[in-house]
């Protein structure tokens, strides 16, 4: 087994996904991956964003059910499940917190639009010693999320280290934007992005 995901919460979205949350083109799709209690779902539609949540269970965000630019999907993303959105869909955003299923890494990046944005943050390397989740196999690695936008995404941000809140944990987080770096290889680097205040 090649995953994890932390209790989720209805509450404020992270930090991180809030502070980088302006990379994203404006009225773009967002997806969220594992979108639990749907505090990221519920984020970006009140930025004007209409949004995807896939999760196994939908539970959490149940009152979203119908809300007008809200798409629910119930699907296992794990046990060699296919990707649950088939076709040519792509996304402005991708956003992942407090989940991890390697195997997805290369989905991910496929249905990131050009100019599309990856906010990802979860459990890493050194969280054992503040609970779970603690195997290895629950945790990124460190730099794994660079690996992972290595050739295909232009880094923005990225931090691998120790957070207070909500509780004591070591986590790994990166945004990323699609800016064809990776269709540009020899060629000069692309301009830097803005950073958010």
């Amino acid at each position: 087994m090649s995953s994890t995901a932390a209790p989720h919460c209805a509450g404020a979205p992270s930090a991180w996904i809030a502070r980088f949350a302006p990379l994203v083109p404006a009225g773009g799709p967002v997806l969220d991956l594992a979108c639990g209690g749907g505090r990221h779902l519920r984020f970006f539609r009140e930025r004007g964003h209409p949004v995807t949540g896939v999760d196994i269970d939908l539970g959490g965000v149940a009152n979203l059910r119908g809300a007008p630019g809200v798409e629910l999907v119930a699907a296992d993303l794990e046990n060699g499940n296919p990707w649950p959105l088939p076709g040519e869909r792509r996304f402005a955003a991708v956003v992942v917190a407090n989940y991890l299923h390697r195997p997805l890494f290369g989905a991910l990046l496929d249905v990131l639009a050009p100019g599309g944005v990856l906010l990802y943050e979860t459990f890493a390397a050194g969280n054992a010693r503040f609970g779970k989740p603690s195997s290895p196999a629950f945790l990124l690695r460190p730099g794994e999320l660079l690996e992972v936008a290595r050739d295909r995404l232009q880094v923005v941000a990225y931090e691998h280290g120790i957070v207070d809140r909500p509780r004591p944990a070591v986590v790994q987080r990166i945004a990323a934007v699609n800016d064809g770096t990776g269709e540009r290889m020899g060629e000069t680097a692309p301009e830097p992005h803005a950073l958010p205040s």
